[in-house]
């Protein structure tokens, strides 16, 4: 049972969202560190960070390990897959609500490519946006983030 799907999950609201529990939980996890950074605002960068409040800890820069690690973790998963979160972050964002799931993931497919990683990270809330998709399935993504953490150790 590692290997659920959230699919299995929510199968009462006959959704198919294909994307395994683990990896979709991977993502919320680092979209949410990722969502928790801000961007450059320290003209100071490289500075003692006591004296900087540890600010350029929480900044966003492109060479970041989180945003790398995220990045990865979607460019890792197949068209479909890919295809299916862009559907649920738009549903969490209210772009689509759950009688238009199908639609949503239409239009996803239909606008995939190469840089749907850099796409989502774009989303200022992605992490929210998937949890609030999940909730409109009828899937809580803390539950989803708890499943994860308790395989990882």
């Amino acid at each position: 049972m590692a290997h659920e799907t959230i699919a299995q999950e929510v199968a009462t609201n006959a959704f198919e969202l294909g994307i395994d529990s683990e990896k979709l939980a991977g993502i919320i996890e680092k979209a949410r560190m990722f969502d928790a950074k801000e961007e450059v605002s320290d003209p100071d960068s490289g500075s003692n960070a006591s004296d900087d409040d540890m600010r350029d800890i929480l900044e966003d820069l492109a060479d970041d390990s989180t945003r790398q690690e995220l990045i990865h973790l979607i460019r890792d998963l197949n068209v479909d897959e890919q295809s299916n979160l862009v559907a649920l972050a738009w549903l969490g964002r209210g772009t689509y609500d759950k009688r238009e799931w199908n639609e949503a993931l239409q239009e996803a497919r239909a606008a995939h490519n190469n840089h749907t990683a850099e796409y989502l990270l774009g989303l200022p809330l992605l992490a929210d946006y998937l949890e609030e998709g999940l909730a409109a399935l009828g899937e809580d993504g803390d539950q989803v983030e708890i499943r994860h953490r308790k395989r990882r150790i």
